[in-house]
């Protein structure tokens, strides 16, 4: 199946970024947001992984690209 050219322009901008810091925007619905700073440290197919270091220990969190198409994640480029 083909993707789409706007997922194709997201997949192109995020591997553009690879490797820089990223300010990431979750919405988890009815006003709830969370909010991350962290590093593109992978790409896969589907999904991209932002690495963000806490106080004492860093985590890795997985965003798909269709996340950030239908704007459940804004992604903040720095």
């Amino acid at each position: 199946m083909k993707q789409p050219d706007n997922m194709c322009h997201i997949y192109n901008l995020i591997s553009n970024h690879m490797g820089k810091k990223v300010v990431v925007r979750e919405n988890h619905g009815r006003n709830r947001f969370d909010v991350s700073e962290g590093v593109i440290s992978e790409m896969h197919p589907h999904v991209f992984c932002v690495t963000v270091d806490s106080d004492e220990q860093s985590k890795q969190i997985s965003y798909s690209y269709t996340d950030v198409l239908i704007k459940d994640v804004e992604l903040v480029f720095a």
